[in-house]
């Protein structure tokens, strides 16, 4: 990387709080978005598999970017992170179908999910050098500490799915890193846009274990994975451009956000029901995101009183 674009990491790395506030913002909108793309390829999956899906994310999904971007800003610039980047997230996507069309809730999947915040606060520190004063690591390790609540050894969460979505989680905080780390670099448009075209060729490698289906889907089907693959377009840009605007350790505990709703959808469409840990646990994490947004509006003052 060259000394210009570590220089832009670092600037990005001290935002001002309306930045900050901006980012949040962005990324409550993009999980809702993304909650959304998960209900309808959760609803999908038995029908077209793992594979087909994640085809289907990449073609619709590269298109929706064409059009919103207009074909603007989608060519790459850090090629070799752009590829790495999608490489993983393609195996993180894989292994999210995978455990929701084994049996797993929804709200269980989104539950074990919740360990990302504390691991991407702490890879932002070695990776990004970013800073973390103690109110922002007490919102964290509070949230952290509702995740523990929820995955206790022996409890409804524990299934034979659980250590391999622990693996994508780890996984999935270091792709959010690099989300960051891309912003130096190449737009929202091109993050998003190659984002989704990785899913095609490693949905493809994938066909011989999750063969595509026998019979062409129904149309609800079909409509529900075109849906699947525009909210992640719509999404990713949103993700990038909340990760260009505020720090990992700041947008981290949003990373609960989907466990509120998730968990409404999943209980309206198949009536899920979380274990009282789980929604104890939930309780504990969404407290904590909104203390730290509280946080980033009191600095956010605190500019505007002393500029």
């Amino acid at each position: 990387m060259s000394d210009d674009a570590r220089q832009r990491i670092r600037g990005l790395t001290v935002p001002t709080g309306a930045e900050a506030v901006r980012g949040i913002l962005l990324i409550l909108s993009a999980y809702l978005v993304i909650t959304g793309a998960d209900v309808a390829v959760k609803w999908a999956l038995p029908e077209v598999g793992v594979a087909v899906s994640m085809i289907a994310r990449g073609v619709v999904g590269a298109l929706a970017v064409l059009v919103i971007t207009r074909g603007r800003g989608i060519a790459p610039v850090n090629r070799r992170l752009l590829a790495i980047r999608g490489v993983l997230h393609c195996g993180v996507s894989a292994t999210w179908y995978w455990a929701w069309l084994s049996g797993m809730a929804l709200v269980d999947s989104y539950a074990i999910a919740a360990a990302a915040p504390l691991l991407m606060t702490l890879l932002a520190i070695p990776m990004l050098g970013e800073r973390v004063g103690w109110r922002r690591w007490t919102s964290t390790t509070l949230g952290f500490a509702g995740v523990l609540f929820m995955l206790q050894p022996g409890g409804d969460l524990w299934r034979s799915e659980t250590a391999f979505l622990l693996v994508a989680v780890v996984a999935m905080a270091v792709t959010r890193i690099w989300t960051r780390v891309l912003s130096a670099t190449d737009g929202p448009g091109a993050i998003a846009f190659w984002l989704m075209v990785a899913h095609v060729p490693m949905g493809v490698l994938l066909l011989p274990a999750f063969p595509p289906p026998a019979a062409i889907p129904g149309i609800w089907v079909i409509l529900a994975l075109v849906f699947f693959g525009v909210a992640n377009a719509i999404a990713h840009i949103l993700f990038a451009r909340a990760f260009a605007l505020a720090p990992v350790s700041a947008l981290a505990p949003y990373e609960y956000s989907p466990l509120l709703i998730g968990g409404i959808l999943g209980f309206l469409i198949w009536v899920e029901i979380p274990a009282w840990t789980t929604v104890g646990g939930a309780v504990i994490v969404i407290v904590a995101g909104l203390y730290n947004l509280h946080r980033e509006r009191v600095r956010r003052a605190e500019e505007r009183r002393d500029g």
